[in-house]
């Protein structure tokens, strides 16, 4: 009587396979286990807004106090430097009837009527286009810089205004006091603290800077400020929403309103501001 032994292995075909799985499947399972380890973890839909950068953005203040010595010489901006924090909001993409900036087609007639006559326009306001732009707090020279900026951007060769000299320091009053007066008067002056002035951004101020060119008027699709009809739909989206519309921008308007240089919680403070001339 001999012994059988049954095996499911009956060719050499199923023990290869056999010895292959042997080796393949123990090295599946251990790559599977080092990406479930080392793999980065799903977070679930909505959880991005309980973030620190989320949580950060929702606390900060709408206001900011900057602190400025009024003494200190006003630092002039720039052509470029206006034309993002104001203009860029109308003349990025032609709005109102503004012409874009670069087109050469558009500025051609602009530029040859001379540049002091496009900085008064710019001055006194023309069409949809507010005083100065909007930038109310622009000095004259600024304006003029980013009349130059678009329009040799377009084509023109206008060169730069020159900024005016300032006038000569009046001799100080210590100077002409005997010395047994002038030394109290310089030790009380050197032992006084800077006076400072606090200056705090607000959504009224950037809306009156840039948003006003065209909300003031409701140019290019834009809610008119205090229209309670065209704000209906808007409103009830809250703030929030409106914000990041605002920062990324929507048909005419580019983004985050045209003014570059604003942060989100400046932004937010305009758009709740708007909603406040609704009330």
């Amino acid at each position: 009587m001999s012994d059988s032994h049954d095996t499911p292995i009956k060719t050499p075909k199923q023990l290869l396979y056999v010895v292959i799985a042997a080796f393949l499947v123990p090295i599946l399972i251990i790559v599977l286990l080092v990406m479930n380890v080392t793999g980065k973890k799903k977070e679930a839909a909505g959880s991005e807004a309980f973030g620190d950068r989320a949580v950060a953005e929702r606390l900060a203040p709408v206001a900011r106090a900057v602190y400025t010595d009024p003494n200190a010489p006003k630092v002039l901006k720039t052509g470029e430097e206006v034309y993002k924090a104001v203009c860029t909001g109308c003349h990025a993409a032609g709005a109102a009837g503004a012409p874009k900036s670069g087109d050469a087609a558009s500025w051609a007639p602009r530029i040859k009527l001379g540049l002091d006559t496009l900085v008064k326009s710019v001055i006194n306001g023309k069409g949809a286009m507010p005083a100065k732009g909007g930038g109310s707090d622009l000095d004259n020279i600024e304006i003029a810089r980013a009349v130059v900026y678009m329009a040799n951007a377009a084509g023109g060769n206008f060169k730069e205004p020159a900024v005016p000299a300032a006038p000569a320091a009046a001799a100080p009053a210590a100077e002409a006091a005997p010395a047994a007066m002038a030394a109290p008067a310089v030790a009380a002056a050197t032992s006084a603290p800077a006076v400072q002035t606090v200056a705090v951004g607000s959504g009224e101020k950037l809306y009156k800077a840039v948003c006003t060119a065209c909300h003031a008027a409701g140019v290019a699709g834009a809610p008119k400020s205090g229209d309670k009809a065209a704000w209906g739909p808007r409103a009830t989206k809250g703030a929030d929403e409106l914000t990041k519309t605002v920062i990324s921008g929507k048909g005419a308007m580019p983004p985050r309103g045209g003014a570059g240089a604003a942060s989100d919680a400046e932004l937010k403070a305009a758009v709740q501001y708007m909603l406040a001339q609704l009330k």
